[in-house]
């Protein structure tokens, strides 16, 4: 019998959700000149506006859920504060963390992965702040010796993200629903699921941390209670999808096949369309290691207990099963009476140390999120083009739009990004709406410049 078993309770259980995060604004730079007694032309000295603090996912083994966001899904982080005269740069807004449980992925509105955080202390940069604006006196140069502009800060990412905690546990209880798997893992663990006589009682999954110390070194395995599958699980059927995905990081999988009288299907039928579902749901599960069991042997029938005979020798999928007792009988535990618990404990502590030495788990996080780079041009269907790409979104919204200096910054910077040259290639004529970021205006060619003419902007939203 375990010695010593530690619990971890789930309370209020919730593995997905909407979270909405948003980023700091960066502050806007500043328009100053020096001004002091005998200096009349003191010069520039506006100072940089502050950056805008960023939103991080980190992984955190103290979270247990994605609760905390249940009803309070938004997370944003503090704004930069504005430069000044006398070259003072304004402070940059703090960055805030917010903690996630190990195994959650944020995916976009599409569905694509983002971000999958596995290990404790996994980041992830979720809401980039915005840059600061520069101050007046960065734009001192020879040929401009008093600009009489600065740029805005810019804007914080904010996006909405879907969240989705996949449980990380070392062995998953697998079977039909009554089969008695809470009452087992509140044997094993100091674990208090609901019990009851009727389908279903779990609705949310339950972890125990089941500790073993046979007189060597002590041994701690995870051991999540899934509630029960039925046919048609991975079509979505009961509760299928739901909590199928908490089998995925599984190491080892425990197939728990009911022997009582009172079980709808015989241990061979649960067993063929336990491992269908499976199969059905990520076809890589059969390959996992699994132990399969008979449960609730104190109400065992001897029909069951030979048909369970017949599924320990063909595994339910024509390959031998072998437990690691070197036994030709079948594994049958009733965790009432405790009958065949120190066995099962043995034969899982055997399955989860082999997938321990032999599995190959990622380091840190993987993150697929596109970082695109560069510009592209974007012909919609009503003739107007779009350019889309970060660093010209920039050079337009960090501008001054009113100040006719800003605007020659402006162009010097959409001109270096060679976007008059793309919107030719995309076949751009004089007249045609051009959007960048929040700037509309009619396109312009204009020959003698490396740029179109966007002395004329249209509306510009804000």
């Amino acid at each position: 019998m375990p010695s010593g078993p530690y619990p971890v309770r789930v309370s209020n259980f919730v593995d997905e959700c909407g979270l909405n995060v948003k980023a700091g604004d960066g502050g806007a730079g500043s328009v100053s000149f020096r001004r002091e007694a005998h200096v009349p032309m003191g010069g520039p000295d506006g100072g940089d506006g502050g950056k805008g603090g960023d939103v991080w996912l980190v992984a955190d083994r103290n979270t247990a859920s994605l609760i905390a966001f249940r009803d309070h899904p938004h997370r944003k982080a503090t704004s930069g504060t504005h430069g000044s005269g006398k070259k003072k740069h304004g402070h940059s807004g703090e960055d805030i963390e917010v903690p996630v449980p190990l195994g959650t992925q944020a995916r976009d509105r599409d569905g694509l992965v983002l971000a999958d955080l596995i290990g404790e202390g996994d980041r992830w940069l979720a809401a980039e702040g915005g840059r600061g604006g520069r101050g007046n006196a960065r734009f001192l140069s020879n040929r401009r010796r008093a600009p009489g502009f600065a740029e805005q800060g810019e804007v914080g990412e904010e996006r909405w993200m879907w969240l989705e905690l996949k449980l990380m546990a070392d062995v998953a209880l697998v079977g039909f629903p009554n089969v008695g798997k809470s009452t087992l893992i509140s044997r094993i663990s100091a674990a208090k699921p609901k019990i009851a006589d009727y389908p279903f009682t779990t609705l949310v999954p339950n972890l125990g941390v089941v500790r073993l110390d046979d007189g060597g070194r002590a041994f701690e395995m995870v051991v999540a209670d899934i509630p029960g599958l039925i046919k048609g699980a991975a079509e979505g059927k009961g509760l299928g999808h739901q909590f199928l995905r908490h089998i995925e990081r599984s190491r080892v999988l425990l197939v728990m096949l009911d022997l009582s009288p009172l079980a709808e299907h015989t241990p061979a039928e649960q067993a063929e369309v336990l491992l269908a579902e499976l199969g059905d749901y990520r076809p890589e599960l059969l390959d996992r290691p699994r132990v399969i069991i008979g449960s609730r042997a104190d109400l065992a029938t001897p029909e069951a207990l030979a048909e369970l005979r017949e599924v320990h020798v063909g595994n339910a999928i024509g390959e031998p099963w072998d437990d690691g007792r070197g036994m030709d009988e079948p594994m049958v535990v009733s965790a009432v009476t405790g009958k065949g618990v120190p066995e099962l404990l043995g034969a899982l502590r055997r399955a989860v140390e082999e997938s321990r030495d032999t599995e190959e788990r990622p380091e840190g996080f993987v993150t697929l999120r596109p970082a695109p780079e560069g510009i592209r041009v974007v012909r919609h269907d009503d003739g107007s083009f779009e350019v889309l790409g970060r660093e010209a979104a920039r050079a337009v919204a960090l501008s001054d739009l009113t100040n006719e200096e800003a605007m020659d910054v402006a162009r010097e910077r959409l001109a270096a990004l060679g976007v008059d040259r793309a919107l030719g290639r995309a076949g751009a004529r004089d007249g045609d709406t051009v959007t960048i970021g929040q700037l509309s205006f009619e396109y312009e060619a204009n020959p003698t410049a490396d740029l179109g003419d966007f002395r004329r902007p249209g509306r510009v939203r804000r």
